[in-house]
């Protein structure tokens, strides 16, 4: 990057730390450190955006519609639904029992033990996806310095650690508001360019129409299959299933819309959330596509991760890889004559042309992939241990090669941003499910106020550490975007059906539930594990399983009648 762009990232970053440090204040008690119930709508709205739109939504979404199109918009399609349900029923019960965390009810409902199990499973899977988070820009510092993704991962950790243990959900609410204003106007650039650097000939619609024909534009799938990661079914029952969990009752989300200053204004912040959440989503995507049709006519590299591929180029390796990264430019020449050939067959609105220059076009995309393939082979030989999958890497290639100067910065400190509000959010709601489920709870309760805020401080930076410690182990895990995904739909399911139970089913008790949890948990992982069916559909299997379970369990056990003196 040049100069002008490390002014425009360091002031970036400086800005928004310093500006959630001031408008936190100090923060005396636990009330004040978890957030008081004070912002407004658009804030509460805003903040919840940020928290889901993490630095892996605008890192690794364009690459996953680069490689995969546009149907992982789907996932959303549960999203409007699972706000109108957690306006209806969640907030309200929240906002009335005054909790700090959504597992304070559960032991309202049934007992400590249900409490404390759900707590346990939110820290494990809230804990390793914050790490998830984490390493994402640590990826961006490490491609720009060339250095070893260790030191950028504990930069990165540590930077948002600071003014999360400093400030507390309001440091993290009001720098979210900022994040978010920025990261619009980020990627609203970055789409414009794509387009501006296209070819004369080619705009914005040829472009699309272009990626269209190619299978990039494959926004709705009507099929029907359990084991299809995203299609319109998947989406709108797995998916909500897993936006009602996740917004309902993962404490990095609840925190949040319970800072509004009513139940109306948390109710409006959520509702805002499902109404811009698809199209923004569209929107990212969208940008990824664009990028796929402004490489048919820019060579992209055989390989996106430059790091992997300077390790290969230093090795004995070099002269293979060499081979087939020539192969590769020479098919790219001939892939841009055909893609220059179906611009020109759009313009005629020709069937036969259009499906003849996309057959010959699509086939030497075909090639080039299997070039790719053997060049990620080599990459493999080289280092069992490299990281071969670089659809996180597809538009920081593009953002970092392309953009002018000043934007580059700009939109590398967009995607930072992104990752300190969903990190930050990700701590302080493991901070304050530690605190108050278990110290205040259990190991102190009669402590002061002072006692408990310091006990937030230290429960972050503990979580801080175990999150930057799991984000050094993330680079085996693929797409960023759907790793976190697959990583919630592991747990979501369960929690949500403890919930459901506890909201709706009011004749189970505590022991019963608790069991269902269990079993229920050890079902889906095993599924999971076997790849059963589509990961979103676990969130749905999991809940309805802990219900069915506890429903059956209630009848046979029956609570313990209280002694008689």
């Amino acid at each position: 990057m040049s100069l002008t762009d490390w002014i425009v990232l360091g002031c970036t970053l400086l800005a928004i730390v310093v500006y959630g440090v001031f408008k936190s204040g100090s923060n005396k008690d636990i009330g004040q450190y978890l957030g008081s119930r004070s912002l407004p709508w658009y804030h509460v709205g805003l903040s919840v955006m940020a928290t889901q739109a993490s630095a892996i939504t605008f890192l690794s979404a364009p690459g996953q519609a680069y490689s995969d199109g546009m149907r992982f918009v789907q996932f959303y399609f549960g999203l409007p639904l699972a706000m109108i349900v957690l306006c209806i029923t969640f907030v309200p019960i929240f906002h009335k029992l005054k909790v700090y965390t959504a597992y304070e009810f559960l032991e309202t409902r049934f007992d400590l033990k249900t409490r404390t199990l759900t707590s346990m499973l939110f820290l494990v899977q809230r804990g390793l996806s914050t790490g998830i988070t984490i390493y994402a820009p640590s990826i961006i510092l490490s491609g720009i310095l060339h250095v070893n993704i260790t030191y950028t991962t504990l930069f990165i950790g540590g930077l948002v650690l600071f003014y999360t243990v400093y400030g507390g959900s309001k440091a993290v609410s009001y720098t979210q508001l900022l994040q978010m204003t920025i990261i619009f106007s980020g990627m609203f650039l970055a789409g414009l360019f794509v387009v501006m650097l296209m070819p004369s000939d080619v705009g914005f619609i040829k472009s699309i129409k272009m990626a269209g024909n190619l299978g990039r534009m494959n926004v709705i799938d009507w099929k029907f299959d359990p084991n299809s990661r995203y299609n319109i079914w998947s989406g709108v029952i797995g998916g909500f299933f897993l936006q009602l969990a996740y917004f309902g009752t993962d404490q990095s989300q609840v925190g949040r819309y319970l800072t509004g200053c009513s139940v109306e204004h948390s109710r409006l912040g959520l509702i805002m959330n499902g109404m811009l959440k698809i199209p923004m989503q569209f929107l990212i995507l969208l940008v990824g596509v664009l990028v796929f049709s402004f490489y048919q006519f820019n060579r992209p590299p055989v390989f996106f991760n430059n790091y992997e591929v300077e390790q290969v180029k230093k090795s004995s390796y070099a002269p293979q890889f060499d081979q087939l990264e020539e192969q590769y430019n020479k098919t790219f020449e001939q892939r841009k004559i055909k893609a220059d050939n179906l611009a020109k067959a759009l313009d005629s609105d020709d069937a036969g042309q259009i499906n003849k220059a996309k057959t010959e076009l699509s086939n030497l995309n075909n090639e080039a992939g299997k070039i790719r393939t053997d060049a990620i082979a080599v990459i493999k030989k080289n280092n069992d241990k490299a990281n071969t999958d670089d659809t996180n890497y597809v538009f920081l290639t593009f953002v970092t090669h392309y953009l002018p100067k000043g934007l580059i910065g700009l939109l590398i400190a967009v995607i930072f941003l992104a990752s300190m509000g969903s990190t930050a959010s990700g701590l302080n709601s493991l901070a304050s499910t530690t605190a108050v489920d278990f110290y205040k709870r259990i190991i102190s309760p009669g402590a002061s106020d002072k006692s408990y805020v310091n006990a937030l401080r230290l429960a972050t930076v503990f979580w801080g550490l175990v999150c930057i410690g799991m984000a050094l182990y993330a680079s085996k895990i693929g797409n960023l975007l759907e790793a976190v995904n697959q990583l919630g739909s592991y747990i979501y399911g369960t929690i949500l059906g403890v919930f459901v139970v506890a909201f709706y089913l009011k004749k189970i008790k505590g022991t019963p539930v608790f069991i269902a949890a269990i079993v229920t948990e050890a079902i889906v992982c095993y599924m999971g594990y076997k790849n059963t069916v589509a990961y979103l559909w676990l969130n749905p299997i999991g809940c309805i399983v802990v219900i069915i379970i506890a429903a059956i369990l209630n009848i046979f056990i029956k609570p313990k009648q209280a002694a008689i003196n």
